[in-house]
């Protein structure tokens, strides 16, 4: 999964178009997009249209635990089959079993948006296996931590991708890029991040969906490196142990075959129909 589309869950008349726009993931905001007063309008709107339409995976991001909210979020989400809920602001595993005790067949990705999240962040991941993913709110923990930009993030992020891939859930998705304009911008930092070590990134807009995948997807020269190498690999039978040179020059042992099986994996889920 590379894109995740937030849609504000007050704006019905954006469902469908969140949809078609074709993300991975379409997460129907309750929180941040929702002024207090349309919250209960917005509650009802979202899961009246996710029950309504079967149209592939979506979720919902309810209000913060602390929040007046979350009671009737999770309530009324409760009677959605298989629901995916994106849990904002968590701190610890507590707050996942919280929302699970009410929700028993919810999937749960975490927000992690304080630096007490962040710390506890193999804790949260390890909490439950209905425990999908976990991801930064990067707003929030940039106003909490008091940095500004990419170098005072740097190690909550190596933190995130590191609990994450220790906890059995693989790579994590990026936080969102605020400057829906900026594509260059969106760019940039998405393959900072790619070499961070996340996969995929969410978004706020359609139009930076195209670009997210640009960043993520492997280019035909890193996939065909990475098939050259499993098949020299393979055919020196050397996938268990040893070493062996390949005619490029480059050394290459076990450890290396991890990364390019994900390469490999990436690619063609990313081009399923090459010609």
């Amino acid at each position: 999964m590379l894109t995740a589309l937030y849609v504000p869950a007050n704006r019905p008349d954006r469902f469908a178009k969140a949809v078609a726009a074709g993300p991975d993931l379409v997460v129907f905001d309750l929180e941040d997009a929702v002024p207090v007063g349309d919250k209960a309008e917005a509650r009802g709107w979202a899961v009246a249209w996710i029950a309504a339409n079967a149209h592939g995976p979506v979720q919902i991001r309810v209000n913060a635990l602390t929040s007046p909210w979350i009671e009737d979020d999770l309530a009324a989400i409760s009677a959605v089959p298989s629901v995916r809920i994106r849990v904002p602001k968590v701190e610890s595993a507590a707050d996942v079993r919280a929302v699970l005790d009410k929700v028993p067949s919810a999937r749960i990705t975490a927000l992690l948006e304080s630096p007490l999240g962040v710390e506890r962040a193999y804790e949260i991941a390890t909490a439950d296996p209905r425990v999908e993913a976990i991801a930064l709110g990067e707003a929030d923990l940039s106003s909490a931590l008091g940095v500004d930009g990419a170098e005072g993030l740097a190690w909550s992020r190596g933190r995130l991708v590191s609990a994450s891939r220790a906890a059995g859930l693989g790579a994590p998705m990026m936080s969102v890029y605020p400057h829906v304009g900026d594509l260059p911008g969106l760019l940039r930092t998405s393959i900072e991040g790619l070499r961070l070590g996340f996969v995929g990134r969410t978004a706020i807009h359609p139009r930076q969906l195209a670009t997210i995948v640009e960043a993520f997807t492997p280019t035909e020269a890193e996939a065909t490196a990475a098939a050259e190498l499993l098949a020299a690999v393979d055919a020196a039978g050397v996938a268990d142990g040893g070493v062996i040179v390949l005619p490029d020059g480059r050394m290459v042992d076990p450890a290396m075959l991890g990364r390019a099986r994900e390469i490999t994996t990436l690619h063609h889920q990313t081009n399923p129909h090459p010609h």
